[in-house]
């Protein structure tokens, strides 16, 4: 007889439709380790929860006993004075402020970090609420190397300091005679030259051209979308870049080994009007930096010009602000590049700023622009005031980032012994802030007693101009500051 369809399914049907033997969890916690290997991956049922068997240990006691660890100056101050805490030579460093046993920190921890930031690890006991991190090394940044050691770059953007939104960073080395490959970037291009020499070049949109020479403490600036090169010198250089978008990263700079190798190789040959032999040793992959023969000493003979000629002096791409003179003050000094003076960088102003030990630059806010600092020499400490009612204060060494999101107001004080050099940029078309200090020095005396509950004498010292830096003491536990006038 022949069999009926149905009974034809039904006799498969054991065959695939029956699942698999499956493993029971004892059977998966249970396989077979490798050889040498002893003991059970997870512990049994009978620990979870209260057991009337429990002994909890209440010795030895997790305090540090003062015989154990050394307290700084000014640690055992009151917290509200909110002294400096230099942990740099201070035996196994604790987090007390305001007192001389606790609390402590029995760890784990990584002391370095604790030296490194004694302002979060004690924070003054004015520091108050929530406040974003103000901070980022660029040596916690992953660092790219160039082709054949040809130099390296790391970078600082929204994924390293999320609240920087306005402003990224790069801190880009060049080793000698090493490019950093033709290329343009979405967003524009802010320099300060750290160390060594470079030749930088550009075309812009008219077909007029550029090159100058720059050296450590200068400035040069490209536009977004305008294509450049930079080429140190047999000395190799270091530099700094700042970007005005937040989430500029340097890995997607657009470039010329790119451009090339991204579009059809007849496309390529037609542009051209050439063969497509002509391009059949391009570069596999993209140069980005990579070693490069020596520039000619001369100049001229790279100042190469078209029909449309070289850029205006005025529109020029550099400033040789290495040979600005500073603005000198009480503490400090300062050097302003702006709009006012370098008008190509329409959107950028900055300022170079000294303080010497012990001084600070003055409790201040910016008005319409964020602040993007890096640090070139020293330490320094920076509280953000953030309204209403929030504080938190940072510190700083030599390659750190900072960040202050307009308007919050700010200072930064010299916390070592060194004269702190820092970059404020901002980008605004002209550099200024809002002085505490001078605010309250124009603002009617009665109105600045009935606020502070202070009294004439102190009213008198306010001054009706911007200190910039005020001077101080090195000694980082004095509290009182009387001197002359502003």
């Amino acid at each position: 007889m022949k069999p009926s369809h149905a009974s034809f399914i039904l006799s498969v049907v054991p065959v695939w439709a029956l699942p698999a033997p499956q493993a029971s969890p004892s059977d998966v916690n249970n396989q077979p380790g490798p050889p040498g290997s002893s003991g059970s991956l997870r512990g049994s049922e009978a620990l979870l929860g209260y057991s009337s068997s429990e002994n909890v240990p209440k010795e030895p006691s997790t305090e540090i006993p003062p015989e154990d660890f050394e307290l700084a100056p000014g640690q055992s101050e009151n917290e509200n004075l909110g002294l400096y805490i230099d942990l740099t030579n201070v035996k196994n460093p604790q987090p007390i402020r305001g007192g001389t046993t606790a609390p402590t920190d029995p760890g784990p921890r990584t002391e370095a970090y604790d030296r490194l930031n004694s302002d979060l690890f004690i924070p003054p006991g004015t520091d108050e609420g929530d406040v974003s991190n103000a901070k980022w090394p660029f040596g916690l940044s992953h660092n790219r190397h160039g082709l054949a050691g040809a130099g390296w770059a790391r970078q600082q953007n929204v994924d390293q300091l999320p609240i920087a939104t306005a402003m990224a960073g790069v801190n880009m080395r060049l080793s000698p005679n090493a490019y950093r490959e033709l290329h343009w970037h979405k967003a524009s291009e802010w320099a300060l030259m750290l160390n060594g020499s470079v030749r930088i070049e550009a075309v812009n949109e008219d077909g007029q051209t550029f090159v100058d020479d720059v050296t450590a403490g200068d400035v040069w600036f490209f536009p977004a979308g305008v294509p450049h090169s930079i080429q140190a010198f047999e000395n190799g250089c270091e530099f700094l870049l700042v970007f005005d978008d937040g989430s500029f990263s340097e890995d997607e700079t657009f470039l010329v080994s790119e451009l090339m190798e991204r579009n059809p190789e007849t496309v390529v040959a037609k542009n051209f009007r050439t063969s497509v032999e002509t391009f059949s040793k391009l570069p596999d992959g993209q140069l980005w930096i990579f070693p490069g023969t020596p520039p000619p000493e001369d100049i001229e003979q790279q100042n190469v010009t078209g029909p449309a000629g070289v850029i205006p002096k005025t529109q020029s791409y550099s400033f040789h602000f290495s040979e600005q003179q500073p603005y000198t003050v009480p503490g400090g000094s300062i050097k302003v590049l702006d709009p006012e003076t370098f008008p190509i960088a329409s959107d950028f102003s900055t300022a170079l700023i000294t303080v010497e030990p012990g001084a600070m630059r003055e409790m201040h806010w910016h008005t319409t622009s964020d602040e993007w600092t890096y640090f070139l020499q020293g330490s320094a400490r920076l509280t953000v005031y953030q309204a209403p009612a929030s504080s938190r204060t940072f510190d700083f060494t030599a390659g750190d980032v900072g960040y202050v999101p307009v308007p919050n107001a700010h200072y930064l004080e010299n916390t070592g012994n060194e004269t702190l050099i820092f970059l404020e940029v901002l980008q605004a078309k002209r550099y200024s802030d809002i002085s505490v200090n001078q605010w309250l020095g124009l603002t009617p005396r009665q109105i600045v007693k009935d606020h502070l509950n202070v009294d004439d004498a102190f009213v008198d010292t306010l001054p009706k101009v911007k200190p910039i830096v005020v001077p101080g003491n090195p000694d980082m536990t004095t509290t009182n500051f009387t001197g002359s006038p502003l």
